[in-house]
């Protein structure tokens, strides 16, 4: 299996279904890499332990994290299915920023930003990246959210691992359309 199947092979796993493979996640989304690896093998998805520890140093997004004694591996965020990242609420910066597709916009502009399936809202800390996510999606937009104000109205905010910024929802009243 080629790195990027097996990133997107763990993004599903980790992210979405573990149940699929005969995986359970732990409380905070955690999973034993010899019995990830084993239920890969069974389905059919060769991956030797070297491979997985190189896709998690070189993911360009750093999805994915493994535990300090190498054993457990996990998603940094983009769950569905319900953990707890441990993540401690911190004060976000003014200004964060969200990439979308335009045809999403009606809906925005009327219920805001909300998590869907997912825990959390991502946002971005600079609007390029935002962009690029917005693009993944179709005709690319950005929104800019007045983080800082959420924030002292009372939302939370966390940053995960690999520098994403997820908070519950973002209602219309906090968001801007970028020029």
């Amino acid at each position: 299996m080629q790195n990027q199947q097996l990133s997107k092979k763990l993004s599903y796993v980790l992210r979405h279904k573990p149940e699929e493979f005969g995986l359970q996640l732990d409380a905070q989304g955690w999973v034993d890499v010899a019995e990830l690896l084993r239920a890969l093998h069974a389905r059919g998805h060769e991956a030797k332990l070297e491979q997985l520890h190189n896709v998690v140093a070189t993911n360009d997004k750093q999805r994915f994290s493994l535990s300090t004694d190498g054993t457990k591996i996990r998603a940094n965020q983009g769950h569905s299915v319900a953990v707890d990242l441990a993540l401690a609420a911190v004060a976000p910066p003014e200004l964060l920023y969200h990439g979308t597709a335009t045809r999403f916009l009606d809906s925005i502009r009327k219920d805001g930003l909300r998590s869907g399936s997912r825990q959390h809202v991502h946002l971005s800390a600079d609007a390029e990246t935002a962009e690029a996510v917005g693009r993944r999606h179709g005709k690319p937009v950005v929104l800019i959210v007045q983080a800082g104000r959420l924030h002292w109205a009372g939302g939370l905010f966390y940053l995960s691992a690999n520098g994403v910024w997820l908070t519950e929802a973002v209602p219309p009243p906090f968001l801007e359309l970028e020029e």
